[in-house]
């Protein structure tokens, strides 16, 4: 047990990221491990997959739910402005942190995405080095800087 009533963090992140294609996610695994990026990823192909992992629907329902949710905005099913603006609402969720990690740089987009409550919004590099650039600065601020509102804590009280 701690001594004088200390929490101590537990180390591991998890992440939810919402992302439909097969390349962008072997792209993010690859630049995670690049960073030395140690968390859990968990993918959500679509935002009624995103959904139903984070209100914990159906087979979700004993889903854990993520530090940090990294979210495309151009999703099949829900959208993902529609993922942000349900997640937002809730609660128990609007505590996440939301990063927007999407191709678009559409003004209107980032005006949307914003007027939603993302906490950030990022164009998706093309450059696999640029990318993993993005990965190591989302670990440096986003897991080593921050104190996560979800982060889990062990000990008593």
């Amino acid at each position: 047990m701690p001594e004088n009533n200390e929490y101590q963090l537990v180390p591991e992140y998890r992440i939810l990221l919402v992302e439909d294609n097969p390349l962008d996610v072997a792209l993010t695994r690859e630049a995670m491990t690049e960073v030395a990026l140690d968390a859990i990823l968990d993918v959500a192909e679509d935002g009624e997959i995103a959904l139903s992992r984070l209100f914990r629907r159906g087979e979700n329902k004993n889903a854990k739910l993520p530090d940090l949710i990294l979210l495309d905005l151009n999703l099949p099913k829900i959208n993902g402005g529609e993922v942000l603006a349900q997640v937002k609402y809730h609660p128990d969720l609007r505590r996440i942190p939301v990063i927007v990690l999407t191709t678009s740089k559409s003004i209107d987009d980032i005006i949307m995405m914003y007027g939603l409550h993302a906490n950030c919004y990022i164009a998706k590099p093309i450059d696999f080095e640029d990318f993993v650039n993005v990965m190591e600065q989302i670990k440096g601020f986003w897991l080593n800087r921050v104190i996560l509102p979800t982060k889990k804590f062990s000990g008593d009280g």
